[in-house]
């Protein structure tokens, strides 16, 4: 399975904080957002991994990143030259998902709850569609929103409805058959001109292959849409660290825990880092075994 961070988008509800810079540049209490997203599909098992942004924020990403190689992983670059749908990232890095599944996630969303590595590999290694993630809400008119029956099958998904059919809502992570880069290439617009992820749900709940998988007790899904709900992630972010004294979100945790590096890389890039983050990295290398397979359940480090 390929991954994509969708990292593009107009960014408006955040101005004029990101009228100079993207978003997902930004740091939630002591990392780039970005690291959020990044680390779920790393404890998903995937280490080819492309970020899709707009041309101005592209060397920035870079500079942060680089190839990833410091992580166990693979980062390559490319750009949205127009805020033209979440779908079109499918178009965009059709030459990077190949012949392969593909996990997308939307670069503003943070996952955090137990045993959950162990959970998207199985979604993973289990696909046949697609399989779409989410929780109750208490206004889930801003999201797309999920119906399911009796059964618990997913029948349709409404995106930000007046009168919502369910509370639960359909957060920015997808995992999606080899075929989604062809219905995002015969995609037609919205009325507001974009390429809607909700369109390509929708064929796969209209096909009856579309998994809707609820994030259980205890897991949390934030956003960073507008500058409350970023304020609160970030909020979240310090009071879990904190009190559990684990780094959310920390990629190079997340690669020694994943058997991507080994202890002495992961000391070695601790040290790189004159910071309480990069004290942390450097203890995790000396705590940690030098390789946990991914087979293996979750530590409480691995959470995104």
């Amino acid at each position: 399975m390929k991954g994509i961070v969708f990292a593009g988008g107009s960014e408006t509800r955040l101005h004029p904080i990101t009228q100079a810079v993207s978003k997902q540049l930004l740091p939630l209490y002591d990392k780039p957002m970005i690291y959020h997203p990044i680390s779920v599909l790393m404890l998903a098992g995937i280490r080819d991994i492309l970020v899709v942004s707009p041309p101005g924020d592209l060397p920035w990403f870079e500079r942060l990143l680089g190839d990833g190689d410091q992580f166990g992983i693979s980062l390559s670059y490319a750009q949205q030259s127009r805020p033209n749908g979440i779908a079109e990232a499918f178009v965009i890095g059709a030459e990077h998902i190949g012949g392969d599944s593909v996990a997308l996630i939307l670069g503003d969303n943070l996952f955090h709850g137990p045993g959950f590595s162990p959970l998207l590999r199985r979604k993973a290694a289990q696909l046949d569609g697609c399989v779409l993630f989410g929780r109750p809400v208490d206004d889930p008119g801003r999201y797309g929103v999920a119906e399911l029956d009796h059964t618990g099958r997913l029948v349709s998904i409404e995106e930000k409805p007046a009168v919502p059919r369910s509370d639960l809502a359909v957060t920015g992570l997808y995992f999606y058959a080899n075929d989604v880069v062809d219905l995002a290439k015969n995609l037609a617009p919205s009325q507001r001109g974009e390429l809607e992820i909700t369109d390509i749900n929708t064929t796969y709940v209209e096909r009856g292959t579309a998994e809707f998988v609820q994030l259980g007790r205890g897991f949390a899904w934030l956003d960073t849409a507008t500058p409350d709900s970023f304020l609160e992630a970030a909020q979240y972010v310090q009071v879990l660290e904190h009190r559990t004294g684990v780094r959310i979100g920390c990629l190079e945790e997340v690669a020694l825990r994943m058997g991507f590096i080994d202890a002495e890389a992961c000391r070695e890039l601790g040290e790189r880092m004159r910071s309480p983050y990069g004290g942390y990295v450097t203890a995790i290398a000396g705590t940690a075994p030098t390789r946990i397979q991914a087979a293996t359940s979750d530590p409480p480090q691995t959470r995104p």
